[in-house]
């Protein structure tokens, strides 16, 4: 039998409204999970950054879970100053908010990262060895070539070595750009030096080969086929800790050592 065009139209009209009900219904009831997860995939990356545990093989996520909470401390820092935000809750702090809130962010100045805003605060995490800072954990971020990469840098207590580090979210090529996710490239970053001699930036990802940390202690092996994507890399680093990013933070950690 035939139907009619109004009809087809109507039913049509009915099965999409129900159809995105349902979808609506689902995401509104998984929010809590994913946001959960979330928070998960990113203890995961600071505990692995700080070697505490292997990213490949995580243990389960209650397990991560205490893990995180027994050994690291998170603190919100006033990135001009460089003082921690005492009156600032550390637990439901969300860096990436307050840097798309205008009132919480200032515009950052022409940079090679594309950096567009910097939230007025920001979450630096800390390994804890006792009471003493045994590693610091920085969040990074930057334009890679296709999109913006999301990390975290891990630097011994004088504020120079890089212990590791790792990217949480991307959209690089798998294979070229996405091999900033490979731990035989991530392994070549410990014992490098962020600033040269002279106490300037200077930690750099080299198109090619840069040699054992000896050699080259400021320079990392570049990523095969990806020379934008580890360009990106050594421009995000060097704006967050620079004056506009960490650099405040980690030049009054330095001198105070806490």
């Amino acid at each position: 039998m035939r139907r009619s065009t109004l009809y087809i139209i109507g039913f049509a009209t009915a099965v999409c409204l129900v159809c995105s009900v349902i979808v609506s219904s689902a995401a509104v009831a998984l929010k809590d999970r994913q946001e959960a997860n979330k928070v998960l995939d990113r203890q995961k990356k600071v505990l692995g950054v700080a070697g505490l545990i292997e990213e490949g093989s995580p243990p389960p996520a209650a397990e991560i879970q205490q893990l995180f909470e027994q050994r690291i401390k998170a603190q919100v820092v006033t990135l001009k100053t460089g003082d921690y935000a005492a009156d600032v809750d550390a637990a439901g702090f969300d860096q990436r908010k307050m840097r798309n809130d205008p009132a919480t962010s200032i515009a950052a100045p022409s940079n090679d990262a594309k950096v567009l805003r910097v939230p007025n605060q920001g979450l630096v995490y800390q390994l804890m060895d006792g009471d003493k800072v045994a590693l610091l954990i920085l969040p990074v971020e930057g334009k890679g070539l296709w999109s913006t990469l999301y990390g975290f840098l891990a630097l011994e207590p004088d504020g120079n070595t890089v212990k590791g580090i790792t990217f949480y979210e991307h959209a690089e090529t798998p294979g070229l750009g996405g091999e900033v996710d490979n731990p035989r490239w991530k392994a070549l970053w410990p014992g490098r030096k962020i600033t040269d001699a002279k106490g300037e930036l200077a930690i750099e990802v080299v198109k090619g080969q840069a040699g054992p940390v000896d050699a080259a202690p400021n320079k990392v092996d570049g990523l095969s086929g990806a020379t934008i994507t580890s360009r990106g890399v050594t421009y995000l680093l060097r704006f967050w800790l620079g004056e506009n990013g960490w650099g405040p933070y980690l030049a009054k950690f330095k001198t105070k050592g806490a």
